[in-house]
């Protein structure tokens, strides 16, 4: 299993989000997730917002073309992202 799954409206990413970390970045893989590292703690919501900023930011989409289907509590995340193929997300966040 990677990372990275081609659906027809675009793709879902797995995602291992590490909160309180000094600084929002993409550290690489972790198992089948890529771990990204937020600055932001994980209270009210702050650090699933912060990573769906920083996943929009660096994908160069809007945040509307970018949805939490799973792990609103946890640090396993599946996000889904319309519009774009497994190529551009790897080309985007430079990640193979």
């Amino acid at each position: 299993m990677s990372w990275i799954t081609l659906r027809r409206e675009g793709v879902v990413l797995q995602i291992h989000a590490s909160p309180r970390a000094a600084r929002t970045e993409i550290q690489g893989l972790h198992g089948d997730a890529l771990k990204i590292r937020l600055k932001a703690p994980p209270v009210d919501g702050k650090a699933n917002e912060a990573l769906l900023r920083f996943l929009s930011d660096r994908l160069g989409v809007p945040l509307r073309q970018l949805t939490l289907l799973s792990g609103d509590t946890g640090r396993q995340k599946r996000i889904a992202v319309l519009n774009l193929s497994e190529a551009q997300v790897r080309q985007a966040l430079d990640v193979t």
